[in-house]
């Protein structure tokens, strides 16, 4: 079975084929929609869905891997969803905190994102991350469990990554490497163009907007062949800034999110402040549905 599209997985029925002869095979798909019962996500700040505000989730934040897992739920009863991303972790705690809890939950599907928080540190080795990555994959698909694994964006001067672009490349290519070598699927947030919109980012230019999650969210359903309702959205055009008021914005953002991150990394303090999982358990998410209308608020 051929990979097509940057991973994106064309002429099949909506199910994502793992191949090779160490890993279980998928379950054909039911009624047409997609094999998958129990989804589990893995990652930080950007899995757990800050700065997409949901009050009546929980932890107050929605983001895509909650809009992924309300449409897989769809017409399938028995779908499960643990969503067990904490803000502010490095890799090696993702791996070490959150990779064990995931296969005990027994999920046949597993997103798996992290890294970014590693790459804004001085001195990080993208090599060294990428060894760390792939040992986790190894456990994962040893266990037969299908694995999205998230490559960063190519997000120019939008966001505070975009400063550290070079290192984010390598990583990327590694990570496909990785991907390559075990089967993973790869949710490609480098190719989405749509992302160069400051519109897609937050205030602080590190996490998704609102709108920034719901892209991903389609992004990652249309990776896995999934059917689903989510629609595109166009922001109208923004008004042309001249170049002081750019620079001034730049001043206000770095003196507000990007010195005091720069610091508390400084001083070793956890940006995760304590926070635990907002899903740890995998349960059904009892119709959480939005129409695409009304999406993202």
């Amino acid at each position: 079975m051929d990979l097509q599209r940057g991973n994106r997985l064309d002429g099949l029925p909506h199910a994502l084929p793992l191949h090779g002869p160490t890993h279980a095979a998928v379950p054909s798909p039911v009624g047409g929609r997609h094999p998958w019962r129990r989804f589990v996500a893995l990652g930080d700040s950007f899995t757990e869905g800050i700065d997409d505000p949901e009050p009546s989730s929980a932890l107050g934040y929605r983001g895509w891997a909650d809009r992924v897992a309300e449409e897989l739920s769809v017409g399938v009863p028995d779908f499960a969803y643990a969503n067990l991303a904490v803000r502010g972790q490095l890799l090696h705690q993702v791996v070490e905190t959150q990779l064990g809890q995931a296969v005990r939950l027994g999920p046949d599907l597993v997103s798996l994102q992290a890294g970014g928080n590693d790459l804004l540190h001085p001195g990080a080795d993208p090599d060294k991350l990428a060894s760390i990555m792939e040992s986790a994959v190894e456990v994962l698909r040893g266990q037969g469990i299908g694995v999205v694994l998230f490559v960063g964006p190519d997000s120019g001067r939008s966001t505070v990554l975009g400063q550290f672009r070079t290192k984010m490349a390598i990583y990327n290519e590694n990570l496909r490497s990785i991907a390559d070598r075990h089967d993973a699927v790869v949710a490609d947030l480098w190719a989405m163009t749509e992302l160069h919109d400051i519109r897609m980012w937050s205030r602080d230019r590190l996490h998704p907007s609102a709108v920034g999650h719901h892209a991903v969210a389609i992004m990652v359903l249309d990776t896995l062949n999934v059917e689903h309702s989510l629609l595109p959205l166009s922001p109208k055009p923004l008004p042309a800034k001249s170049w002081r008021e750019a620079r001034a914005e730049d001043i206000v953002w770095a003196r507000d999110y990007l010195v005091p991150w720069v610091l508390r990394g400084i001083k070793r303090q956890s940006p995760s402040l304590g926070f635990e999982p907002k899903r740890p358990l995998a349960a059904p998410l009892f119709g959480n549905i939005v129409p695409p209308e009304q999406d993202p608020r």
